[in-house]
Formats: structure tokens, C-alpha cells, sequence
């Protein structure tokens, strides 16, 4: 069954369009990705500097396999870097 990931980052004051790069190399690099479907970046209005990412996957393996993959993982430690909070990943399944 699909599946949606959110996932909320804040980055530190004026590190947003860093981010925004990052973010566009790393779904370059998610598209080969088996079970991908894609994935939108929305940036806060309230709240500075604040990101989520909806993450949409044709199933919680195919999203486990890409968490735990070398290369998201180097894209982590670039974005950790930028942030001064943890990530946060929450996964959905539709309800229907």
C-alpha cells in the first residue's frame, strides 16, 4: 500500500536556499529509487526557515530501503549540517 512521508526540518537562519539546492540533488537521486512516486517541498509562512516534504512511496519497504540507502544518508549529514533540530519523519498510509 502507498505511502506519504512528512518530513519537517528547520534550518538555521538564512541557510534556506542551501537546503532548497540540496533538496532538488537529493530527489535527482530519489528518482532511481525503486517504488518513488515523488515528492512536493513546502517551505512555512508562520515560521522561518521551516521545510516539510511530502514523500510519496509505493509502499513502507520501498521508503525503508531508501532511509537506510548510502546515498540519502550522505545527503543527511549535508542537510544536518544546515539544520538545528533533528528531522522529523512521520509516515502515513491512506485510511481508506
Amino acid at each position: 500500500m502507498a505511502v506519504t512521508v512528512l518530513i519537517k526540518r528547520k534550518v538555521i537562519d538564512g541557510k534556506g536556499e542551501l537546503l532548497e539546492n540540496l533538496y532538488q540533488e537529493l530527489i535527482a537521486l530519489a528518482v532511481k529509487q525503486e517504488g518513488y512516486l515523488g515528492a512536493e517541498t513546502f517551505r512555512r509562512m508562520d515560521i522561518k526557515d521551516e521545510y516539510l516534504v511530502i514523500s510519496r512511496w509505493r509502499d513502507v519497504e520501498d521508503w525503508s530501503k531508501w532511509l537506510v540507502s548510502e546515498g540519502r544518508r550522505a545527503f543527511q549529514e549535508r542537510i544536518d549540517a544546515l539544520t538545528d533540530t533533528n528531522t522529523k519523519f512521520e509516515i502515513y498510509e491512506s485510511a481508506q
